[in-house]
């Protein structure tokens, strides 16, 4: 369990699912440009940002090589973690091929696995959501090969030119892979992070479930103690949060 204490007047923001570069980079291009100035108004009262996943549509790490593009994203969080703002990445199911970029570059930590984390005395189970809960089964099986080492071994010896237009490809039109084949809410008895979150709780209390990857802004109230929240998107919804030091609310992006 990570401990975090926000100063008074800063707040926590949490984002998720940008999906850069889809369907093509010139398309994605007013989103990223939306998205850099939503960082930029942060500077005032941000204490803590928590990406929460799929920043990119599409992220693969070669030992001398990143993909192309996506300058003005990787500029501002430099700028902000210069500035002494903690950012934290979780990856996403099309970016979870991150080895050591962020950190190195931008120091900003890059974690492969849910975390727990204590603010303020209000505790968070933060991820970003594909692979967990009982159902998302024919993305588990993909997951497994996409993370298996000989798996990736072999893909980091194709060309870069090669392998990210490949990978780039496979994002967009396989829905296995992106994991978001289901657009609509599905109750609460059938959406797996739900379930997933009821499940946690009985072992152990969170006060906040946040997750991305599901691309639909969600606030649903797990027992009297409890909530969970998915971030949306930043494709249709443009929605994030913010946990002022007392308060988690789900906002929208205007204009």
């Amino acid at each position: 369990m990570k401990n975090i204490t926000i100063p008074l007047g800063k707040k926590v923001y949490f984002a998720s699912d940008n999906h850069l570069g889809a369907p093509t980079a010139k398309d994605s291009l007013p989103r990223e440009k939306k998205f850099v100035a939503w960082l930029d108004s942060l500077k005032e009262d941000a204490a803590v940002i928590f990406l929460m996943g799929d920043l990119f549509d599409f992220w693969f790490e070669y030992k001398t090589v990143v993909p192309k593009g996506f300058t003005r994203t990787l500029g501002k969080l430099a700028e902000l973690s210069d500035m002494g703002i903690q950012i934290t990445y979780f990856v996403g199911n099309h970016d979870l091929w991150m080895n050591g970029y962020f950190e190195e570059e931008l120091n900003i930590p890059v974690y492969h696995e849910p975390q727990q984390y204590v603010i303020n005395d209000t505790s968070f189970f933060l991820g970003h959501g594909d692979g967990l809960g009982p159902h998302d089964k024919g993305f588990k099986r993909m997951k497994k090969v996409f993370t298996n080492p000989l798996a990736k071994w072999l893909f980091k010896w194709l060309h870069p030119d090669l392998g990210v237009r490949l990978g780039q490809h496979l994002s967009v039109n396989n829905k296995i892979i992106s994991g978001d084949a289901d657009a609509t809410f599905l109750g609460e008895d059938k959406e797996w992070l739900i379930l997933y979150a009821k499940r946690k709780l009985e072992t152990q209390h969170y006060d906040h479930f946040i997750f991305g990857h599901r691309h639909l802004p969600m606030e649903i109230q797990l027992n009297e103690k409890s909530t969970y929240t998915n971030l949306g998107d930043w494709i249709s919804y443009f929605t994030y949060a913010v946990f002022d030091g007392e308060k988690l609310s789900l906002e929208k992006l205007e204009g």
